[in-house]
């Protein structure tokens, strides 16, 4: 886990560098605003100086200027010295007494200022052009004029002209010295920052970490000692005690897990006794019936028997009686065999199933009981595909609770339908009787267990809970609705299997 500690000092490192390279270009940018501000105005004040010495020098000489050549080698350098291209000094006329300075666009703009000036009477500072300074564009020439006064009148007018090239050149050789002490400040001030910030912020977050991945991890917690008051110091006992409220709360939903646990086995256990005691309630119902069919057999059995004790039987009819003994003896046995296949325990373990082998067993199980009597059941098995992953037993208990209750729902009219067909990727089975139908105001709630219709003694309630819990354990659906006639049709869901061992939702076709 060193990823989110070397995450937290590449951002610190990140955001500390660009906020001291971001303060350091701010105040260079200051600096240097105010140092060309500066220069440019002590370039003012050379160029008004040496405006006012050409000015005493006319107002001494006069027209001595044009005539005295031996002054203009030292006017030009006294202006070139002072950093200035070039100067002019005319008369009251306008001639010029007085130039120094090479020939170009800003001498001309000197000479027209200087007419300027004469006409005016004022004072002018003015600068022209543009270019490239040295962080935006600026003038790049100034021009100062003044006029030339005796007793108030104008004698004439100086006027001293610059480039400014040479202060944005000088400036920009100081921006690169300013940029290279931007970068050595950055460098030591992130250097110290970052050393200081991993004492108070990174390495406090590197064992905050610690805490929680030993927590993650099931370990002890190692609680450090930290007696800081500051939002560190704060956020770890905060932390420290989240910690150890969580892990009593885990703690806590563990044995509320293994509570949980224990009762869905104790309900696994109750729904199984349910499910084996509403099977016994059917096998016991089924049993009185067919004591009451085994009693037919029985006494033609005894006919029979009777008749094998007469002497004057001939060998033919002797052996035409035990056949027809014999027959009735299979019959009973079949009829014994079903019940018993029906009430052995279940080993509940689920496997390849056909429903429609199920049904015609469970017809053929029914076909004897009393119950069943003048029900003629028409069965429509036209599903394509019926093979489902279940219990066959637990199945058959299923639609023998629901033709059992089917077949007690039909008084005078006895009609039983059970079809099949295929509905996507699912099985369905629809049980169709012509009884008394179910209340509108009970119909979501027959799957309720102890729901019944019955008088006492001739049902459990359990039948159609427990066929209920069964197909959902499938991942089917079972649900109920009255015809548009007589009657209901319980409709049955049921996941076909797909070839693969399991079932349910899971293992559909």
């Amino acid at each position: 886990m060193r990823l989110p500690l070397q995450s937290l000092r590449i951002s610190i490192l990140a955001q500390l560098a660009f906020l001291i390279l971001a303060a350091m270009l701010l105040i260079s940018v200051v600096m240097l605003t105010f140092q060309e501000h500066a220069l440019i105005q002590g370039k003012l004040q050379q160029g008004r100086l040496l405006s006012s010495t050409l000015r005493l020098h006319f107002k001494e000489r006069g027209n001595s200027l044009r005539k005295g050549p031996q002054l203009k080698p030292a006017l030009t350098r006294l202006i070139l010295t002072a950093g200035f291209s070039g100067a002019s000094v005319m008369d009251q006329k306008g001639r010029i007494l007085f130039i120094a300075g090479t020939a170009g666009e800003l001498r001309q703009k000197g000479i027209a200022q200087s007419r300027q000036t004469l006409a005016t009477g004022k004072k002018t500072t003015r600068f022209s052009g543009q270019t490239w300074g040295v962080l935006w564009l600026a003038s790049d020439s100034l021009i100062i004029s003044a006029p030339v006064l005796d007793n108030g009148r104008i004698q004439g007018s100086v006027t001293v002209w610059s480039s400014l090239q040479n202060i944005y050149r000088k400036m920009r050789r100081s921006g690169k010295l300013i940029l290279i002490y931007i970068l050595l400040n950055t460098l030591i001030l992130i250097s110290v920052g970052l050393y200081l910030l991993s004492r108070s912020v990174v390495k406090p977050v590197h064992k905050l970490l610690h805490i929680t991945e030993a927590f993650t991890k099931g370990e002890a917690l190692p609680f450090l000692p930290d007696s800081s008051e500051n939002e560190m110091g704060q956020l770890n006992r905060s932390l420290k005690m989240m910690l150890k409220k969580l892990e009593e709360n885990k703690q806590e939903l563990q044995a509320h897990i293994s509570s949980l646990e224990k009762a869905n086995e104790e309900i696994r256990k109750t729904q199984a006794e349910l499910i084996k005691s509403e099977k016994l309630a059917s096998v016991g119902r089924l049993a009185t019936g067919i004591a009451h069919e085994i009693g037919n057999p029985m006494g033609i059995i005894l006919g029979y028997m009777d008749l094998l004790k007469r002497d004057d039987l001939t060998g033919p009819e002797r052996q035409d009686f035990l056949n027809r003994v014999e027959t009735e003896i299979a019959r009973i046995n079949g009829i014994i065999r079903q019940l018993l296949d029906f009430s052995r325990p279940a080993g509940g373990e689920p496997k390849e199933t056909s429903v429609h082998e199920v049904i015609l067993a469970t017809l053929k199980m029914l076909e004897p009981q009393p119950l069943m009597a003048g029900i003629e059941p028409d069965i429509l098995l036209r599903a394509e595909r019926d093979t489902v992953w279940a219990d066959p037993n637990q199945l058959q208990q299923v639609f023998l609770n629901i033709i059992i209750n089917a077949a007690d729902a039909m008084e005078a009219e006895k009609s039983l339908v059970i079809m099949t067909s295929v509905a996507g990727n699912t099985i369905r089975i629809k049980i169709k009787d012509t009884g008394t139908g179910i209340p509108e105001k009970d119909i979501d709630g027959i799957f309720d267990p102890f729901y019944t219709t019955k008088p006492p003694g001739k049902g459990t309630g359990l039948g159609l809970s427990v066929s209920y819990t069964i197909i959902k354990e499938l991942g089917g659906t079972i649900r109920a609705e009255n015809n548009p006639g007589p009657g209901a049709t319980i409709t049955l869901d049921i996941p076909l299997y797909n070839g693969e061992s399991g079932g349910g939702a899971g293992h559909r076709a």
